[in-house]
């Protein structure tokens, strides 16, 4: 879920941080689904042996991203799951509790669908206190927060606030362009997890 734009630079680079935590038999989350660029990322990383579960609340995002995995032989490795991203524990198994090697959050809408219908606030952060409950010590959960379309900005602040609440329970590699409006990208960890985070300035 995002609006276009200066998608793609942001998209690279959490994919690459990503693909530095997973190795193929991990264990990922794609909480937006959207129209499954990410979800296919996180299959192909995770390998044959590996798991995806991939969320959304919309229909539409659902079939365009079982489309994308048919097409690219990928189906076998991912579960689609009609539900918000907050009910994240209702639909893992026990066992993957503690083994997640990465979550990808992509906010704000989905492209070509409606564009009044956006994550909200209150259920981002739910299903980020949940993803870092179910996170591998050396997962990564990454967020992109696109602030330049209505509650976009406010959705931003509100992750900027339950970090500072948070503290040293997460810790956060944080890499923003330089314009108001931009997208940001969030990297999170645990903040048990082995070794440091940097933080980048915008």
């Amino acid at each position: 879920m995002n609006p276009r734009g200066s998608r793609r630079p942001l998209t690279a680079r959490a994919h690459a941080a990503v693909a530095a935590r997973i190795s193929p038999g991990a264990l990922a989350v794609d909480a937006t689904a959207g129209n499954g660029h990410d979800t296919r990322f996180l299959a192909e990383a995770v390998g044959a042996t590996g798991q995806v579960w991939a969320f959304d609340v919309q229909t539409p995002a659902l079939e365009a991203t079982a489309r994308r995995l048919q097409a690219a032989g990928l189906t076998q490795r991912v579960q689609l799951i009609h539900a918000g991203h907050e009910h994240l524990a209702a639909h893992l198994p026990p066992a993957a509790h503690g083994r997640l090697a990465a979550v990808l959050f992509n906010l704000g809408y989905l492209p070509g669908g409606d564009h009044g219908r956006i994550t909200q606030p209150e259920t981002t952060l739910a299903a980020l206190e949940m993803a870092l409950a179910w996170l591998h010590p050396r997962g990564l959960v990454s967020v992109l927060a696109y602030r330049g379309h209505g509650g976009g900005e406010a959705e931003y602040e509100a992750l900027q606030a339950w970090l500072s609440r948070r503290g040293p329970a997460v810790r956060c590699l944080h890499r923003e362009s330089p314009s108001a409006n931009a997208p940001v990208l969030l990297l999170l960890e645990r903040g048990d997890a082995p070794g440091g985070c940097m933080q980048e300035a915008p």
